[in-house]
């Protein structure tokens, strides 16, 4: 029983290390997530972000850890979409 409890929590804590989020190369530069923590660094005013609601979930799950709340929330809370104002893929006006 304690192997098989082991081996949830190293797999629990692989799958939060990989998160839900992804970096996205938009006009040949590439956007990195960005959370509370490094919002200043990160963020690019013309690129428009999306929440995370993976990240958010694991930070529900995981909140008596700390450590991966703090990660998610404050390193990895939204994703780059695309620039702000393009019409999406496929829209016709």
């Amino acid at each position: 029983m304690e192997k098989f409890v082991a081996m949830c929590l190293v797999l629990m804590m692989l799958v939060s290390f990989s998160g839900c989020g992804d970096v996205k190369t938009i006009d040949g530069l590439t956007y990195d997530t960005y959370g509370l923590i490094n919002e200043s660094s990160k963020k690019n005013p013309d690129i428009e972000y999306e929440l995370i609601i993976g990240n958010v979930i694991w930070s529900v799950i995981l909140v008596e850890t700390a450590v991966f709340p703090i990660y998610f929330i404050g390193f990895s809370m939204y994703e780059p979409v695309g620039k702000k104002g393009a019409k999406p893929i496929g829209v016709v006006q």
